[in-house]
């Protein structure tokens, strides 16, 4: 079993999407571990994204991510980053695929409604950001 951490971005809760983005990713057999809504500040959305730090970018989507509510979630399943990625689509909605969360309820490359650990590495990372070791359910 592998698990992921996924946000909904402050631009799919605005528009009260977080329930059909739940129900794609259980409706896929993945398992909610731990879920939570969050506002991040914009120093906590700029330490969740370090990576991203130095690109044309990052202003932007931390601005972005710090705008309003995120619901942050950890996803467990087999091969849970890779089906979480498959599901959501390509980071921008005009090339991501028909069917995908991204596809039908992104409005541009940043404010695309989910984002999801592209990694073990980045899920290793991420997933202690937002959930400590008892808000994790077995």
């Amino acid at each position: 079993m592998e698990r992921t951490l996924v946000m909904v971005k402050p631009d799919a809760v605005r528009r009260n999407e977080v329930g059909e983005v739940i129900r794609r990713f259980e409706a896929a057999g993945l398992t909610i571990r731990a879920l939570r809504m969050v506002c991040l500040e914009r120093r906590e959305a700029e330490g969740f994204y370090q990576v991203h730090r130095g690109r044309p970018f990052f202003e932007s989507l931390t601005r972005f991510m710090s705008s309003g509510p995120t619901v942050a979630m950890v996803l467990e399943g087999p091969e849970a980053i890779s089906r979480v990625r498959k599901l959501m689509g390509a980071t921008d909605p005009a090339k991501a695929e028909p069917g995908t969360i991204r596809k039908d309820l992104a409005t541009s490359i940043e404010q695309n409604a989910v984002h999801g650990s592209d990694s073990p590495e980045s899920a290793a990372y991420e997933i202690p950001y937002f959930f400590s070791a008892v808000e994790l359910c077995p």
